[in-house]
């Protein structure tokens, strides 16, 4: 059966060169993040007003508008919600403001705009490269039959969507509650991780025979209308294929050129910028806080 499966494919990834396919594709992202950070020492507070940020930060609708061989991927437009006094690690994350992505699957062409702290860069590199792997499962998608592939995913410092609590073990966990016992802050870089990889689920219908999908997801023998990858889900809820009016795909072009490895390492400098401003306290110079009140 998995020969089959494959030999589908096969044939519908020639079709691409037989069909002009332009269209636009609505998502929904959600991004699911463990919020006992903190320990005890986070009051249920804390809990909430940090829940109702990561929420606008992390459920948002894109639009994917795509031809055979190109696509330009960007969120929906919406008015911005007042942030909180949450402190460095909503800070950190309500700098980051990612524009226009472009993929070109003829070329392998990548382009990203994308706002870090008031800067704008311009992420130029080749297609981000998943090796996937095709599997005989099938379910329904509104109308289109999708069938499923997977693919491991290698994570860096600043893939900031799957990070979750560290484990720790008792002694850290008394160690933090004599820190921690006269103050209302929490250090939350010291409480996070990022692993090293994910597993990537994909749900792909080669009834719209193109290799486009959405955010640098790529490379399959069909439209990707769903992804699970680690605690983000995407899915497709409304497809227009061949408009009357199709949008015009132009490339981003705003911004410092740097390649993805360069941007990364910007990132990670800041980060750790951040975490000697937001110092104080444990181990000298402390870590990014979360801090309450006025």
């Amino acid at each position: 059966m998995k020969k089959i499966v494959t030999l589908f494919a096969l044939l519908f990834s020639i079709a691409i060169s037989a069909q002009n396919f332009t269209g636009q594709a609505t998502y929904q992202s959600k991004t699911n993040v463990d919020m006992d950070f903190g320990g005890q020492q986070m009051t249920e507070q804390m809990r909430q007003q940090i829940a109702e940020m990561m929420k606008s930060a992390l459920e948002k609708t894109y639009i994917l508008n795509f031809n055979q061989e190109e696509s330009i991927y960007r969120e929906e437009e919406k008015l911005a919600t007042p942030g909180g006094g949450a402190g460095g690690m909503m800070m950190m994350m309500g700098n980051f403001t990612a524009g226009a992505q472009y993929k070109n699957t003829k070329t392998n062409e990548f382009l990203q705009e994308q706002e870090f702290f008031g800067k704008q860069f311009l992420i130029t590199d080749t297609l981000p490269k998943l090796e996937w792997t095709l599997v005989n499962e099938s379910k329904q998608i509104g109308q289109y039959v999708v069938f499923k592939a997977t693919a491991v995913k290698q994570l860096g410092d600043t893939d900031w969507q799957s990070m979750r609590r560290r484990n720790r073990d008792a002694s850290d966990e008394k160690k933090d509650a004599e820190t921690k016992s006269d103050s209302t802050e929490v250090n939350i870089m010291d409480e996070i991780e990022i692993p090293k990889e994910i597993t990537i689920t994909a749900w792909y219908t080669p009834q719209i025979p193109i290799q486009h999908g959405p955010g640098e997801f790529h490379g399959l023998p069909g439209l990707i209308l769903e992804v699970q990858a680690d605690r983000t889900s995407i899915l497709c809820t409304r497809i227009v294929l061949n408009p009357r009016n199709p949008e015009t795909i132009r490339k981003p072009s705003r911004g410092q050129k740097v390649s993805q490895e360069e941007y990364q390492k910007i990132v990670k400098e800041k980060v750790e910028e951040m975490q000697e401003m937001y110092g104080g306290g444990r181990r000298g110079s402390g870590g990014m806080r979360f801090r309450m009140g006025g």
